[in-house]
């Protein structure tokens, strides 16, 4: 194998194990439309990263964070649905990154940030990834039950002494650096799917929270392998076949019947 193709193998394999434990938070708070608002304003973060002369990377960590704090003050305020709060913001900072891009002197390739170029990837790169996804796995880790606690009954968490508010603010931050840096890799409009479709595949077999933050990352990976191995033999764009890889795959376990319990 290539270099080129190690490192995006490696790549894709970081995203899937760090992306699957959080999809399936994402999927059992119904959260698919603020992963997808965040993923939005990922490009928001790259147009400022471009305007500023900064890491564009930097852009996309800051801008995420920002609305991801926004989110959850905003979603306090019951006069505005949540629903509505989702939309105006990915529509906004979208529109916004496109203008700002086009504005600027400097040569961007949107289709690259829209789509993935995991194929670009440098050491450098897998680097920053890695280290990203050891923090927000470790996280995740250390905050597995309040968080689960909190996502399966709030009321019953807040008794039970758990911060709520907290922990979820701290859930939306570690979302957005996983979007912000997997977004670079399979594409800003691509890495909710990552999140979701493991995370979906994995339900059908898994017992346990725990067994199924591990089927989806193991889920995730095996596309992240069928997708670069489909890419490179069909010559197809390769953060679009990754997706469409984890959909095949979710489409043929939910068609493998159940056993029935003895």
């Amino acid at each position: 194998m290539d270099d080129f193709l190690i490192r995006a193998l490696l790549a894709g394999i970081g995203v899937a194990l760090v992306a699957g434990p959080y999809g399936c938070l994402v999927l059992w708070r119904r959260m698919a439309y603020v992963g997808e608002t965040l993923a939005h304003t990922a490009l928001f973060g790259v147009a400022l990263g471009l305007f500023f002369e900064f890491d564009l990377i930097l852009g996309m960590i800051v801008a995420v964070a920002v609305a991801a704090l926004l989110l959850g003050l905003a979603q306090r305020d019951k006069r505005l649905g949540s629903d509505a709060i989702l939309g105006i913001l990915a529509s906004l900072t979208l529109a916004a990154g496109v203008i700002i891009v086009s504005a600027t002197t400097a040569r961007l390739d949107l289709f690259a940030y829209l789509f993935g170029d995991i194929l670009s990837v440098s050491v450098r790169d897998l680097v920053a990834l890695y280290a990203a996804a050891a923090v927000a796995l470790a996280a995740l880790i250390l905050m597995w039950r309040p968080m689960l606690a909190a996502t399966l009954h709030d009321e019953l968490a807040r008794i039970d002494g758990v911060r709520v508010d907290l922990v979820n603010l701290l859930l939306m931050l570690l979302l957005a650096l996983v979007i912000a840096v997997a977004g670079r890799m399979v594409g800003i409009l691509l890495v909710v799917a990552l999140l979701v479709i493991p995370a979906a595949a994995a339900r059908r077999f898994a017992r346990t929270p725990e067994t199924m933050a591990v089927l989806a990352a193991l889920i995730g990976a095996a596309s992240v392998v069928a997708g670069l191995w489909g890419s490179f033999r069909w010559d197809a764009p390769t953060g679009p076949s990754m997706v469409v890889a984890a959909g095949a795959l979710c489409l043929l376990v939910w068609l493998v019947p159940r056993r029935r319990a003895a």
